[in-house]
């Protein structure tokens, strides 16, 4: 059994009020050991900064079918953000972090994207439980026909994506499956 689980879309999340009307909101979670940081933000550079070699290809794929639409490129994304020095983790830009949620991001003119990394406690069988998950949250709002196109062209993937990013994260922070309490 997968580590990772589908689950509804936080409403604790900073994020929860763009939920309504999005053309994409969805979730998914690990339950997190007990060694796990408790930073979300490191919790997400251990998760998305070293995605996997598949992931690349993927990304190659993906910039060579975007180029030619105007989208920027993932190499592009990276030498952009560097360039005028905004914190990013991979081509993710930070648009803000605190100690239980980061969030990420970027808008252009076909869509806007945003991922949270939310770190919460989930109620255990006795009161003050420490036991703590991890939740991805993926918010897209398109804006034209291309953001939809483009959605439409990377969904089949994202999922895929999302829950091997939480499953590398599961295997090196999570909880033992017998013992996820979820």
């Amino acid at each position: 059994m997968s580590p990772v689980r589908r689950v509804d879309p936080p409403t604790d999340s900073r994020l929860a009020p763009s939920y309504a009307g999005a053309n994409l909101a969805d979730a998914f979670a690990i339950a997190l050991s007990d060694n796990a940081p408790d930073d979300a933000m490191a919790l997400a550079r251990a998760t998305l900064a070293d995605p996997p070699w598949w992931f690349r290809a993927l990304l190659a794929i993906r910039d060579a079918a975007v180029k030619p639409l105007g989208l920027k490129t993932s190499a592009a994304m990276r030498h952009h953000l560097d360039e005028i020095g905004v914190e990013h983790v991979d081509i993710f830009r930070v648009l803000s972090s605190t100690r239980d949620e980061a969030i990420f991001g970027e808008q252009d003119q076909h869509l806007d994207f945003k991922l949270s990394i939310l770190i919460r406690r989930v109620d255990g069988p006795s009161a003050g439980s420490t036991r703590r998950e991890a939740i991805a949250t993926t918010v897209v709002n398109c804006h034209n026909r291309l953001g939809r196109f483009y959605l439409a062209l990377i969904l089949p993937g994202h999922v895929l994506v999302v829950r091997s990013h939480l499953k590398a994260a599961a295997k090196r922070f999570g909880r033992p499956a017998a013992d996820s309490g979820a």
